[in-house]
């Protein structure tokens, strides 16, 4: 059953809202859809098969190539991978993102071609490596399978797939078992088995952790098996600017991705018959969040310029509790990068919320207090602050033995410490930060998506596992699923495949402004960094953790003329359309990820998970539907939003 088309019928009722606000509701025949996206939508993805009709928001369409497809040619190995001077690289596979849906996905295609990981900084930064809580999965004899999915399905507010969340909480020990095998290192209790710690949501202690790093020791284990494959090339420092991707009819293909190399300034194309996105999400849209720098909504951004189809964009998670810099007895003496998390497994193991009255207030809001789901957690917080006009609460776990706290939490009491704070005495400063994207590209149980050739898993990808908010700890076992579901049909699509990916010109190449003066690219920089903080600003203020449909077309007004001034401030200073730069790229994602979750967040009339709005404060049967964003025919859009160069037609 399709995602959009109801079972039996020729119609297609979907939500109409552009960059422009142009919204209402129309019925359309499904011929009206683009053909490709029609048949991707028509395929069994287990996508709510009890959802009998679907949101759909169509957003103004992205240039994309349209070359017809060259027959008849054989795959390839790799003709050289370092190769100096060598600025179009030939893989089987091709992957963007060094996390842990990337590095898994890489150590099994890796059995049957060439792999080339892509990565924007060096390997470890991503958010992977920042995942303090753990992994999330059924180890006890006590837990179930069925329980798992039940605690998932009720804190994604009844929006999860069911068939997405079986395979996950099915597959999930297993996964687990094989990082084991890999040499990741988990606690053990006493009894010699796994500690399983219990977080927010969680009926059953089932956190694998090791302590409150368990993201790093992840990523450890599995860059050690990556760079001591021969198969897997990392190329570090590598920002993915678009996917190459041609088209035949109705089918757009992806053939690889174009890179810049930030170290020397050089653009890298990368042909592969396969391509797995595995980039992340996009928590620098807000102000203050947990993420990497490295998390601009790169992706999700690149993967909608190439037509790809993206979901749930409106469900951007706020972690509860991150460090508020404000309470810390010892000032940070310059603004952090990211927020610095505190885990989800302090409240797991006992700790408790207070406001700065020392007035324990989560009981206030919910039977399960502080082991609420986030949604719950931060919105409650979120109000305290609000009504008594204070900056950050307390959440206190000195309570607990001090054994106890520094041997589950070295991490955080380490760096509290640093900042003249004893968590084994004094209650930890936090407020929430942006955290998690639950929405992004719109994939199937194998990772597929409606462009050829192109998968997605991690952060970047929605495969309706997290419905409306993410259950503690699902996100690293999602990865690890997905990645491994992505293996077999990217080893077919590698096999199968006759595309001639030698024609590496015939995509124009992007260009680095090296015409430009020092003095316009300074003040070009300048300028975008701050309007950087000024959609960021927006991004706060009008759609954050409480929301209301005045303060998103507000947002939506103010992003539309700070990316018009934004663009007029380039050209003006003569840059050209295909000119690249990190940080102009980032800006250009980060543009495009804050639109899609403003547009998003306009089209659901309900408050349901992360998406809370003071027009619409209930729960509604009728509004229960995936949010579906697919390109529309219009070729109005900015040029943000477009694609930097597209194939030209094939003589």
């Amino acid at each position: 059953m399709a995602t959009c088309i109801p079972a039996g019928r020729g119609t297609l009722h979907y939500r109409v809202a552009d960059y422009k606000r142009q919204s209402c509701r129309r019925t359309a025949r499904v011929s009206d859809m683009p053909i490709k996206i029609k048949r991707y939508l028509r395929k069994d993805l287990s996508w709510s098969k009890w959802v009998s009709n679907s949101k759909v928001l169509q957003i103004h369409r992205c240039e994309f190539s349209e070359p017809p497809l060259c027959k008849n040619q054989k795959f390839f190995k790799v003709i050289s991978s370092s190769k100096k001077n060598d600025h179009t690289k030939y893989f089987d596979f091709s992957v963007i993102g060094s996390g842990i849906a990337g590095l898994r996905y890489a150590l099994e295609v890796a059995k049957y071609g060439t792999v080339a990981v892509i990565t924007k900084a060096e390997p470890h930064e991503c958010n992977t490596n920042y995942a303090q809580g753990g992994v999330s999965s059924v180890l006890c004899p006590s837990d179930s399978v069925e329980s798992h999915m039940k605690d998932t399905i009720v804190a994604g507010a009844y929006l999860c797939d069911e068939e997405s969340v079986r395979v996950v909480c099915t597959e999930g020990p297993e996964r687990v078992r094989e990082l084991i095998a890999m040499g990741a290192s988990f606690d053990h209790g006493e009894d010699g088995n796994l500690h399983l710690m219990r977080e927010g949501g969680h009926s059953h202690n089932r956190i694998v952790h090791a302590a409150d790093m368990t993201g790093k020791e992840i990523e450890r284990a599995l860059l050690k098996e990556v760079t001591s494959n021969p198969n897997i090339f990392v190329f570090e420092h590598h920002f993915a600017i678009d996917l190459l991707t041609c088209q035949n009819g109705s089918d757009i293909t992806c053939l690889g991705v174009d890179t810049l190399n930030t170290e020397t300034l050089e653009v890298v194309r990368f042909l592969s018959k396969a391509t797995l996105l595995a980039s992340g999400g996009a928590g620098h849209i807000y102000p203050k969040t947990t993420n990497p720098l490295v998390a601009t909504g790169d992706g999700i951004a690149m993967a909608h310029r190439a037509q790809a189809v993206i979901s749930n964009m409106e469900f951007v998670q706020f972690h509860p509790t991150a460090l508020a810099d404000e309470g810390l007895p010892i000032q940070p003496t310059k603004p952090r990068d990211n927020a610095f998390l505190i885990s989800e497994a302090v409240r797991g193991d006992g700790g408790i919320l207070y406001n700065l009255a020392m007035e324990r207030f989560m009981p206030l809001y919910d039977e399960r207090a502080e082991l609420a789901p986030r949604d719950v957690v931060a919105r409650s917080i979120d109000d305290q602050l609000k009504k008594r006009d204070e900056k950050y609460v307390l959440l206190d776990i000195s309570h607990k033995p001090k054994n106890q706290i520094l041997s589950h939490f070295p991490n955080i009491a380490s760096t509290c410490l640093q900042y003249g704070l004893d968590i084994t005495r004094h209650p930890i400063p936090v407020v929430p930060a942006a955290h998690y994207m639950c929405g992004g590209v719109h994939a199937g149980l194998q990772g597929e998506t409606n462009v050829k050739g192109l998968y997605v898993a991690g952060e970047v990808a929605c495969t309706g596992l997290h419905g409306a908010n993410r259950l503690a700890s699902n996100s690293l076992l999602e990865a690890l699923v997905f990645a491994q579901r992505a293996v077999q049909p990217s080893v077919d699509q590698m096999k199968s495949s006759s595309l001639d990916l030698t024609a590496s010109n015939s995509w124009p190449r992007p260009i680095v402004p090296f015409s430009l003066g020092s003095n316009a690219k300074d003040k070009i920089l300048s300028a975008t960094d701050e309007l950087r903080k000024e959609l960021q600003s927006i991004m706060f203020y009008y759609v954050g953790i409480v929301r209301s449909t005045i303060w998103l077309e507000t947002a939506e007004k103010k992003i539309g003329s700070l990316e018009a001034k934004w663009e007029e401030y380039l050209f003006r200073h003569e840059w050209k359309p295909t000119m690249v730069f990190p940080e102009i790229c980032e800006m250009r994602n980060l543009f495009c990820c804050a639109k899609l979750v403003v547009s998003s967040a306009l089209s659901r009339r309900e408050s349901r998970g992360l998406h809370y709005t003071i027009d619409f404060p209930n729960l509604e049967e009728s509004e229960r539907l995936p949010t579906i964003i697919f390109p529309s025919s219009h070729l109005n859009s900015t040029w943000s939003s477009r694609q930097l160069h597209k194939q030209p037609m094939y003589q």
